[in-house]
């Protein structure tokens, strides 16, 4: 018989940890306020439409400005963007309203606020959102993009830390 009761929040986390997923950035911009997350629950849903979809924390900064402004981009970084991405997790100290503050930011489509230098920047339309226990999934259509000029080396997270992969020989 298979066990239906699910696993405990711990049990949950800590398997999540050893799954390594690239690190994004997800912007958003609206009525003059801007803010942004650092995440790794983001994934490609189709290309035709060009759709892809990000989870979002109901607790996080910014969840209702992606729900009111209906808009975000997805910034995904590259290896180097270790700091931009620690600043929008909360974990380097800076003050919330200093998150724009590393990098160089520019606009795409939507006027969201758009890294410079990420590995790709995908500025979307929420097309749909879905409600998933602690969660919003918000599946954005693609509306513009920009893919950066650096090395192409992303920057993971796995193991409870930021990595990258190895380079073969």
């Amino acid at each position: 018989m298979i066990e239906t009761a699910g696993i405990s929040e711990d049990a949950f986390k800590k398997g999540m940890r050893e799954l390594a997923a690239a690190v994004n950035v997800i912007t958003v911009a609206h009525n003059g306020d801007q803010d942004g997350l650092t995440a790794t629950a983001a994934c490609s849903v189709s290309a035709e439409p060009p759709q892809l979809l990000i989870c979002v924390n109901r607790d996080s900064g910014g969840h209702d400005l992606i729900q009111e402004s209906g808009k975000f981009v997805l910034n995904v970084l590259a290896r180097d963007q270790e700091d931009v991405a620690m600043r929008f997790a909360g974990m380097d100290g800076a003050d919330r309203a200093e998150r724009f503050g590393l990098g160089n930011w520019s606009e795409l489509v939507t006027g969201t606020p758009a890294l410079d230098g990420a590995l790709v920047n995908f500025d979307c339309e929420v097309a749909e959102q879905i409600s998933a226990g602690t969660h919003s999934i918000f599946i954005g259509h693609i509306v513009g993009s920009r893919t950066g000029d650096n090395d192409g080396a992303p920057l993971l997270f796995g193991d409870g830390q930021f990595t990258g992969l190895a380079t073969r020989e």
